[in-house]
């Protein structure tokens, strides 16, 4: 295989012939309605939630079709009220938020919605014995009350702060529970993790594990009745697998790689399908851990920073669907510092490499006091993008004199690995710079689930992480990041290498189709589904 696998419709062909069977014998909606019908839709994603219980972390992005936040992302990622009647009041010293809930909202299972199932979702949030793994979202966060009513009779919700954080307002996009429900039973085990209880616009019918997910509209939703009354998400983690399914009719849209959705571009077969490309926040980079003695030296990350071909990425891998990464931050976000670019530069790899004393073996691999320029890289099982990235970073690399082998493997068996071995990572929340940046780099995150997998330290990065968190002034807020940015130039701890366009291809009857700048997950909430509930079926 080459170091860039340009993948083509030829790939599509042959895995249909040799799965077709398995499509046919397992259709993602054949329970409740399936794919093709005037008022449902089944999608395909490449990753299931592994639980559906908002105080575990489900829906933190929004759009998590079961449950509404006291605030939404409109289609321009603008804040708009949800549970809430408007945006928030905020004191003045930007420690007091204080939300008016909207009246008359009621659970799928026909219950009020009230001030209490608020403060009971972000207590159970903080409470200890919680596992949620963005417990750090709200790490700003000191106490949540309920507090009275206005004079129209709506509750009122007042959060305070331990020091004021510009962000807050976007961390309220956090699902709310039925506290009457999830109560009733353990919070990190308990049925509400898979039989849950929203104020969204469908409830879920059915999950089997590992296959799809099946939800139906909310007779009790507030915003309306959606037009399409059956939604299914079915879980191909296989990019090819995902194609095949689409062409043989079992999805009506699904997620590909940029070449799987190429056959779709201008086809002019009448195949009824159109492709829909989202700009994101999503990047691919490669995790250089400290701890590791090859990726822990200065001059081997500095000199693969420079090794790697990023245009080259964009242009075979992704076919153009992206453009360079350079940092956490995607080259057209507000904050992207102007300057930190790195041009493709192997000369000047090699020449870092030969002054700090990594001089080439007799097979080309530099050496330096008995230690090989050698290490091995994962990769998630089954996600191609990430592979092509995986193997044409190995490439530019191995022209510069460094080993890199490159191998697949599951979750579960790449974590336990994270402190010394490398991984292609994808990741990216484009609400507000804090959310890409502090996990990835401040010293807080080490070892937190699958935050700060380089085990990067720097007090100058940490220090800049926090004013740009707690400052409510733009211009300190783009001084401290633009630090962040440039030191990152100076010591990249990560060798990011892309950010991806999300390519969709999705059958063309309905009307409303839009996308939003999209986070990395981009399963249920993401896509052009991310307000199912308000398409209309074209005449």
């Amino acid at each position: 295989m080459t170091a860039r696998t340009v993948r083509t419709a030829t790939a599509t062909v042959m895995a249909l012939a040799a799965l077709a069977g398995v499509a046919a014998c397992s259709a993602p909606g054949s329970d409740d309605g399936g794919s093709g019908g005037t008022d449902s839709v089944t999608v395909g994603v490449a990753q299931e939630p592994e639980t559906l219980s908002p105080l575990l972390g489900y829906g933190r992005e929004g759009n998590s079709k079961i449950f509404d936040g006291l605030l939404k992302h409109d289609a321009k990622m603008n804040l708009k009220p949800a549970l809430a009647t408007k945006l928030p009041e905020v004191s003045e010293d930007g420690k007091t938020y204080t939300y008016t809930l909207r009246d008359g909202v009621k659970f799928s299972d026909g219950k009020p919605f009230t001030a209490d199932d608020v403060v009971f979702t972000y207590e159970t949030i903080l409470d200890k014995k919680t596992n949620n793994a963005y417990k750090d979202d709200f790490a700003a966060l000191k106490s949540v009350r309920a507090e009275g009513k206005t004079a129209e009779g709506n509750e009122k919700v007042v959060f305070t702060l331990k020091y004021p954080y510009a962000a807050f307002a976007e961390r309220t996009l956090q699902p709310i529970a039925s506290k009457a429900v999830a109560s009733k039973g353990d919070v990190n085990n308990g049925p509400y993790n898979t039989e849950p209880v929203g104020t969204g616009p469908y409830t879920l019918s059915s999950w089997r594990k590992g296959e799809k997910l099946s939800f139906k509209a909310n007779p009790h939703y507030w915003g309306g009745k959606p037009k399409v009354k059956r939604f299914t998400v079915a879980v191909i983690e296989d990019d090819d697998v995902r194609a095949t399914r689409l062409k043989s009719g079992d999805l009506d849209a699904a997620i590909l790689p940029p070449n799987l959705a190429k056959p779709y571009e201008n086809s002019g077969d009448g195949d009824g399908k159109k492709v829909i490309e989202a700009t994101t926040a999503d990047y691919r980079a490669v995790s250089l851990p400290s701890g590791n003695p090859v990726t822990g030296d200065k001059d081997i990350r500095r000199a693969l920073d420079l090794a790697v071909d990023r245009g080259a990425m964009v242009k075979s891998i992704l076919n153009g669907a992206g453009k360079p990464a350079y940092g956490p931050l995607a080259g057209d976000h507000p904050y992207f510092a102007k300057g930190t670019e790195r041009k493709h530069d192997l000369a000047g790899a090699k020449k870092i490499l030969d002054k700090a004393g990594w001089k080439p073996g007799k097979d080309g691999i530099r050496e330096k006091d008995g230690e090989r320029a050698a290490f091995k890289l994962w990769y998630f099982s089954g996600d191609k993008l990430r592979q092509d990235h995986a193997l044409a970073y190995a490439s530019d690399a191995k022209k510069a004199g460094i080993d890199i082998k490159v191998q697949a493997g599951s979750r579960e068996v790449i974590q336990p690995k994270l402190k010394h071995d490398p991984m292609l990572l994808g990741n990216g929340f484009p609400p507000d710079p804090d959310f890409d940046m502090y996990p990835a780099l401040h010293s807080s995150q080490i070892g937190s689930g699958w935050n700060n997998m380089a085990f990067f330290k720097s007090g100058a990065v940490d220090k800049a992480l926090d004013e740009g968190r707690r400052s409510r002034d733009e211009k300190v807020r783009h001084k401290a990041y633009d630090k962040v940015q440039k030191e990152l130039a100076k010591n990249p701890p990560y060798t990011f290498l892309t950010t991806i366009d999300h390519v969709y291809v999705i059958d063309d009857k309905w009307k409303g189709l839009t996308t939003q700048t999209e986070p990395h997950d981009h399963g249920i909430g993401a896509g052009p589904w991310w307000n199912v509930q308000d398409w209309q079926p074209k005449k």
